[in-house]
């Protein structure tokens, strides 16, 4: 099931998980330096306390001792947070001062510098700090290791987390809600130019005013502006076809409804014969119209439902050709055909190219005379052209444009055509990005109409 997706909705979580995402980040390193420099301060303090036992450590008769009093440990050890823990050790003495559970730093060969190290002592994390009492007059090496619990160092850590996490917060909490803010405002002109065509009549295709809308909006109403000019030229164009077809058809309608009446009035079947052959003359001519018509609403192009395949132009030429031999035999023509002999490929639809050639042949057969003949040729270089030509009655120049209009018939023309062909032949062609031209045969006897096509 496909969900309806928010413009709002994506647009405010494509800028706020990014921050979320960068406070996060921030906070994580930030976590990691205020560590490091907690650490730093308190263990210059930690520091501090094991130099201050270095005081206490002494000599006397070649033995070394540490004199710690009560009260001097006392004050070493108080702390309201911390616990403290130390060891004064001796190479040969051994433990000094201090609790022996207290850990040394493993593996150490420097100790020119003090040695801080983590540790856990009665399960619980500490920092402890070793370091190596100066030898001067000692007689032997003394070390003394000093710990502490951390919690004092956890609670600035905490302090100064808060102190840069809450603002961080506040702070992204104020910019969501002036996104949302911006969001909406920014989207309003959206939302007054859906309630305007929402508020359109089904027959208001005027363009829309685009004079209050962004930039980037006016994109998509210059899209729907150029939509609904080529929805008004299909409208009104299908509007003028529907005139056309009613004005034409009724015509033979009328000429049906007047010989049935005049065959009713007949006693007998002989007297009732011109009647009853100009009502299959008329029914011919209407049968012959609607075909025509509906070829035409077929090859009127509709953008997006026509597409253009590759089509062999030769063969369905030939094709269509030997599908007339009858009908034009029957009309006493001869119908010739000449090709290249080769396949001729074209983008296009079958069906209409099929439809275009038989207006076109019907065409020279209704207007031509038959002692001339009608002539279809194909040629496949410089460019592809099919042309149909026959011996009759010439065009004039000033008909030559207008022969190609729906419904349009010369003055005095012998056919009983009713001047759809060659419109269907111009809108086939144009559908298929061809050139139809018409001119005088060579001879100066008839016509001849030329198709060019762009090869596939």
């Amino acid at each position: 099931m496909n969900r309806t997706r928010s413009l709002k909705s994506a647009i405010v979580i494509r800028l706020i998980i990014p921050a979320l995402m960068f406070i996060i980040v921030e906070t994580i390193v930030s976590y990691f330096v205020t560590l490091h420099y907690v650490d730093e301060a308190y263990d210059r303090w930690l520091l501090d306390s094991a130099r201050s036992l270095v005081q206490e450590v002494k000599v006397a008769d070649d033995q070394v001792y540490a004199d710690l009093s009560a009260s001097a440990l006392e004050i070493f050890k108080w702390d309201d947070l911390d616990q403290t823990f130390f060891k004064v050790i001796a190479d040969q003495s051994g433990l000094l001062a201090g609790e022996k559970f207290v850990r040394e730093p493993l593996s150490v060969r420097d100790w020119s510098a003090p040695i801080f190290s983590n540790s856990i002592i009665h399960n619980q994390p500490v920092r402890v700090v070793s370091m190596k009492v100066p030898r001067q007059s000692m007689p032997e090496d003394v070390y003394i290791h000093v710990a502490e619990t951390l919690n004092k160092r956890h609670d600035m850590m905490i302090d100064i987390l808060l102190a840069d996490l809450v603002p961080q917060l506040l702070l992204t909490l104020m910019i969501g809600l002036y996104l949302f803010k911006g969001v909406n405002w920014g989207l309003e002109p959206l939302h007054k130019l859906a309630d305007e065509i929402a508020q359109r009549s089904p027959g208001d295709l005027s363009p829309i005013a685009d004079t209050h809308v962004f930039t980037e909006v006016r994109a998509l109403t210059d899209t729907i502006n150029q939509l609904l000019a080529r929805l008004s030229l299909a409208i009104a164009t299908q509007q003028r076809f529907i005139s056309n077809a009613a004005h034409q058809l009724r015509t033979p309608l009328a000429g049906l409804k007047l010989q049935a009446e005049r065959a009713q009035r007949e006693t007998t079947v002989e007297a009732m014969q011109p009647a009853l052959v100009q009502i299959q003359s008329s029914a011919d001519r209407a049968s012959h119209m609607v075909t025509q018509l509906l070829a035409l609403a077929r090859s009127e192009p509709v953008e997006g439902n026509r597409t253009l395949e590759p089509v062999d132009l030769r063969a369905l030429v030939r094709e269509v050709c030997i599908e007339w031999v009858p009908k034009a035999l029957k009309k006493q023509f001869d119908l010739s055909f000449e090709d290249p002999e080769q396949p001729i490929w074209i983008q296009g639809d079958a069906i209409l190219l099929a439809e275009l050639l038989n207006n076109l042949i019907d065409n020279a057969l209704a207007y031509g005379v038959a002692q001339g003949g009608v002539g279809v040729k194909l040629i496949a270089e410089p460019r592809v052209c099919l042309s149909i030509e026959n011996a009759g009655q010439c065009i004039l120049n000033e008909e030559q444009e207008r022969i190609f209009e729906r419904f349009y018939r010369i003055q005095g023309s012998t056919g009983e055509g009713c001047g759809l062909g060659l419109a269907i032949v111009k809108e086939i062609a144009d559908l298929h990005q061809a050139h139809v031209s018409l001119s005088q045969r060579v001879s100066g006897d008839g016509v001849v109409v030329a198709v060019m096509f762009n090869a596939a």
